[in-house]
């Protein structure tokens, strides 16, 4: 069981990093994001609500004082990370990170829901 909490709590923390280092991101480069944004067909006005999402999600994974909150949390960031995947391998840009987070992504989840129970 400590080496799932280990892992649990490894998934999670780098998860939590790489979501805020992309909301970091949104926020401090904003122009170079929303030509980001364009370039893969997306509209602009949806670049700091989804940097704000991105920082309430972190803190209720965290958090985890709600159930229910913490479902939606970790579906909204699966559905941005599995979009984010196919508009990057469409534009023929590569996959990217968000690969890699969904991976951590499905560890935190499964593991959670052990570890913290």
């Amino acid at each position: 069981m400590k080496v799932y909490k280990i892992i649990y709590w490894a998934a999670t923390i780098f998860l939590s990093l790489l979501m805020l280092y992309s909301s970091s991101m949104y926020f401090t480069k904003t122009e170079m994001v929303k030509d980001f944004f364009e370039s893969l067909g997306y509209p602009t006005y949806i670049v700091i609500p989804l940097a704000v999402a991105k920082i309430l999600g972190v803190i209720i994974i965290l958090w985890r004082k709600s159930a229910w909150l913490t479902e939606w949390a970790y579906a909204g960031f699966f559905f941005d990370m599995v979009l984010a995947s196919f508009a990057h391998y469409f534009a023929n840009q590569g996959i990217g990170l968000s690969v890699y987070g969904l991976i951590l992504l499905i560890i935190s989840y499964y593991l959670g829901k052990t570890v913290r129970q």
